[in-house]
């Protein structure tokens, strides 16, 4: 006889229709995300972002681009492994923008009364630690899906 688990129990998954709302949502998001940066009012009206801006825009848009074309294809479908490995891919790309924008700091907040710098940069390294601690776990569930059992 099979004793009971008492280790908790499993996290259930939303439906495949919260889940598609869901990604929709992510779509729309970004895809005004997109909008706003470079439509209207676009980056270049944010007072403290700088011209250098635009070195960074290129992977900017690649991490945002990435995110609307994993959720797309999740709407379609969504299998576990599937959003692990998409999941992976969207942070790695995020990782790589977010160095970028540590590098280039394409911020200028002179004359503020507030040290945003300091704040901007903490911020960057929390998302870059995040990101770091997010891909990891991202492969874990990668590698340990085919396992699961539904």
């Amino acid at each position: 006889m099979n004793a009971p688990r008492t280790t908790g129990t499993a996290a259930r998954r939303p439906t495949g229709a919260a889940r598609r709302v869901g990604y929709s949502f992510a779509v729309l998001a970004n895809g005004l995300l997109l909008v706003l940066i470079h439509g209207w009012p676009g980056w270049e009206t944010v007072p403290f972002l700088t011209p250098e801006t635009v070195e960074v825009l290129p992977l900017v848009n690649a991490s945002i681009v990435v995110g609307i074309a994993a959720n797309v294809v999740y709407l379609v479908v969504d299998p576990l492994w599937l959003r692990a490995l998409g999941d992976v891919m969207v942070t790695v790309v995020g990782l790589v923008a977010t160095v970028a924008v540590w590098r280039v700091f394409p911020f200028d907040f002179t004359g503020w009364s507030f040290d945003w710098t300091l704040v901007i940069r903490i911020l960057l390294v929390v998302a870059i630690v995040g990101s770091a601690i997010g891909i990891i776990t991202g492969i874990a569930r990668l590698v340990t899906v085919p396992g699961r059992h539904r």
